[in-house]
């Protein structure tokens, strides 16, 4: 579940790269972490782009209301997706997303 730990580990450093990019995958995958501010939704879509995290599995809004869409609406292999992920950090590490994204 997404909570205080995670907002600081995202916002102070965490331990290790994964450990930072689980806590953006569990910030993506609660929905409620895309109407934070503003620094909060830069490093969810930075780590979206970089293929280091996936869309959650349902859409929602950020704080402006713009759409975010789920990872089922993206094509295979486009941002987003576990494909781009898979592709960019390998399926071991594309799994460990997908796995953050049922502990929401």
């Amino acid at each position: 579940m997404f909570g205080l730990k995670e907002v600081a580990t995202i916002e102070n450093g965490a331990d290790s790269e994964e450990e930072y990019f689980v806590s953006l995958q569990v910030a993506i995958n609660s929905l409620s972490a895309w109407s934070m501010q503003g620094s909060m939704g830069r490093a969810m879509m930075g780590a979206i782009d970089s293929g280091h995290c996936m869309l959650a599995v349902m859409p929602t809004r950020d704080y402006w209301g713009s759409r975010i869409p789920s990872r089922a609406e993206v094509k295979p292999g486009t941002k987003g997706s576990y494909e781009y992920v898979a592709e960019r950090m390998g399926t071991e590490w594309a799994d460990q997303m997908a796995a953050a994204m049922e502990a929401v």
